[in-house]
């Protein structure tokens, strides 16, 4: 079961958690976001994730980690990790660098990608996949101007004033693991309050759609469902009034619903030095 977890999370979870400390000039504004969130399948908690998440200027870093939980315990001690970097260019992201480590069903992941002016400059990624004729080849133009899964968790909007309305959820997120590449497309439901977690306020709900692009094997069941499953993100602002981060990701997958969602956070557009850990 958690390694079905680590799956859909090398998909789709690391972009709903989010690094790092990062060195900038003093003068630039600074917000940084620091919690846990709690991951479950059909009710049941299966796994818990970390992140900390700081910008300054333009400037991103941010880092996550998963491990079992709950009666995940009871089915792996696999475990996960990402990073990233980059920049936000108006309403763009910009990565840099992009790093992820996984262990789920004694087989170890890893991910290394080196990115610039909007191309993959250098990748290594391990295991490869098994050749295969029916298998769509990811090729330089699915690459180009495509963003990690951990950096599509920025999600910047041109106006402060379009944070928490239909413009926060219209936007096609162009995500390469690695593996595969596949956009993930928002379309606006609603706003709803939350409260006692850390953040108290209104968040946008988007209705999502996971559209595979290139390295995937059309007739695998998985994709079939993926690109047909009810998928929702709740997002929120991050300490910036332009710029938002999910709170909260539901998935029906052929296990049951899995749940992504903040269970505490830190929010802190204050310029403090560090994220909470």
């Amino acid at each position: 079961m958690f390694s079905s977890v680590l799956t859909l999370g090398r998909l789709v979870a690391p972009p709903m958690l989010a690094g790092a400390l990062l060195i900038s000039p003093a003068h630039a504004e600074k917000s940084s976001v620091g919690g846990l969130y709690s991951i479950s399948i059909a009710g049941f908690k299966v796994g818990r994730g970390s992140l900390s998440l700081v910008m300054q200027g333009n400037a991103y870093s941010a880092k996550v980690s998963l491990e079992p939980a709950g009666i995940g315990t009871l089915f792996s001690t696999g475990k996960g990790g990402a990073e990233a970097s980059g920049w936000l260019v108006g309403s763009r992201v910009v990565p840099s660098k992009y790093r992820m480590a996984s262990h789920a069903a004694n087989i170890d992941f890893h991910v290394k990608l080196n990115q610039g002016s909007g191309s993959i400059r250098s990748m290594d990624v391990a295991p490869q996949f098994k050749p295969n004729a029916e298998r769509i080849q990811v090729t330089n133009r699915h690459t180009s101007n495509a963003i990690d899964p951990l950096s599509a968790a920025l999600m910047p909007v041109g106006r402060a004033k379009d944070s928490l309305g239909p413009k926060a959820c219209s936007r096609k997120l162009p995500i390469f693991d690695g593996w595969t590449r596949f956009d993930i497309k928002l379309s606006y439901e609603g706003t709803k309050d939350v409260s006692g977690r850390g953040y108290d306020g209104p968040v946008v709900v988007c209705k999502a759609r996971w559209v595979p692009v290139a390295g995937h094997r059309p007739s695998k069941e998985s994709v079939k469902h993926m690109a047909k499953a009810n998928m929702e993100v709740w997002v929120a602002p991050m300490g910036r009034e332009n710029v938002l981060i999910p709170y909260r990701i539901s998935i029906d997958t052929q296990n049951g619903r899995l749940v992504v969602e903040a269970s505490k956070l830190n929010i802190d557009g204050a310029g403090s030095d560090q994220a909470s850990r």
